[in-house]
């Protein structure tokens, strides 16, 4: 099986489906430092990234953002002092996609290459 962080998100459209509980956990166990949050009843995966000054926490912020740009899936990114919150899902389908596991495991790719301490 390939590693996410090596696949590409596919296009993806309302109706596509989501990830079921059973490859979830299986997706999850991939993702170690992620966990699944609900916000109005919307499945969401979610890390929060820590850095030693807002400069790196920003660097990182739009280092992600360039990698969501190039994979047409964005996330939501909250940028503060020394952190950094990466949510991603799935807007059309309202809950998890593979590609948000996919991206999820990008993002900590980018973290491990450049940011890590």
């Amino acid at each position: 099986m390939q590693d996410l962080n090596q696949q590409s998100c596919e296009a993806c459209r309302a109706g596509a489906p989501r990830v079921e509980a059973g490859e979830r956990e299986g997706l999850l166990g991939q993702l170690p430092d992620w966990s699944v949050q609900t916000r109005d009843g919307i499945d969401q995966l979610e890390r929060l990234f820590t850095f030693e000054n807002f400069e790196r926490a920003l660097a990182f912020t739009n280092q992600i953002g360039a990698l969501a740009e190039s994979e047409a899936h964005h996330p939501a990114l909250l940028t503060e002092w020394g952190k950094v919150t990466v949510t991603w899902w799935t807007h059309k389908i309202k809950g998890l996609h593979k590609n948000d596991f996919i991206m999820a495991a990008k993002t900590d790719q980018a973290f491990a290459g450049a940011f890590s301490t």
